[in-house]
């Protein structure tokens, strides 16, 4: 992790503290693998055509959308174990939690391109979950189930009445696609930005040995 200094970036690290208990965090002391211009160029490219289509709310990109719904259905199946409430929870929990795992492993990873990517896509998936709750009270959705076609509970339906907010599905929804629409520009903006930056070229802990003044 880097920060801008006087000098240009410098390094930041963690409390001593943390990476004593956690050692697995001083991998993110790390610097980003270098992104190549090509790759940041077919990449914007490709996040920007996304955001169009949508905002426009139709488009082929879209139906990158249809790979997690098994994921979603696989979620339910998960959690069937542990309760009914998380049990139909557990579709969201596992749409949204696949991208967030993988976006940590790529951060670990140190690689831009990757974590940008899965980061991108948990925020998209706000966009049908919201749809999804705004659904909740008139239910005229047609739904999937991995289970009996009979035993059809709608998720949202059934978690807002559960919660006592089921008379505001709506503002609810709109409040996740405003999050899922920030977080994708946001996503963007940081994936650009982080990949204009120069790469330090040492290792952090010479840039340590050789400037001992940032170990104060």
């Amino acid at each position: 992790m880097l920060s801008r200094g006087t000098e240009g970036l410098t390094p930041v690290r963690f409390p001593g503290s943390w990476t004593e208990r956690l050692p697995i965090l001083e991998v993110l002391e790390e610097d980003w693998e270098p992104v190549p211009r090509a790759v940041l160029v077919i990449g914007s490219i490709f996040y920007l055509t996304f955001l169009f289509q949508a905002a426009r709310g139709t488009g082929a990109l879209l139906m990158i959308d249809l790979v997690l719904v098994p994921i979603h259905e696989g979620g339910h199946l998960l959690f069937r174990f542990f309760g009914e409430f998380l049990n139909i929870a557990g579709g969201t929990l596992m749409q949204l939690g696949v991208p967030f795992m993988l976006a940590t492993y790529f951060a670990f990873q140190r690689q831009v391109q990757g974590v940008a990517f899965c980061t991108f896509f948990f925020f998209e998936q706000f966009l049908p979950i919201s749809t999804y709750m705004a659904d909740a009270r008139a239910q005229e959705l047609p739904l999937l189930t991995v289970g009996d076609a009979d035993y059809v509970i709608h998720d949202w339906n059934y978690l807002f009445t559960r919660l006592g907010v089921i008379d505001h599905d709506t503002q609810i929804a709109q409040v996740v696609r405003v999050m899922g629409w920030i977080g994708m520009l946001g996503t963007v903006g940081w994936m650009i930005w982080r990949s204009l930056q120069p790469r330090v070229s040492a290792p952090l802990t010479k840039v340590y040995e050789n400037k001992p003044e940032l170990n104060q």
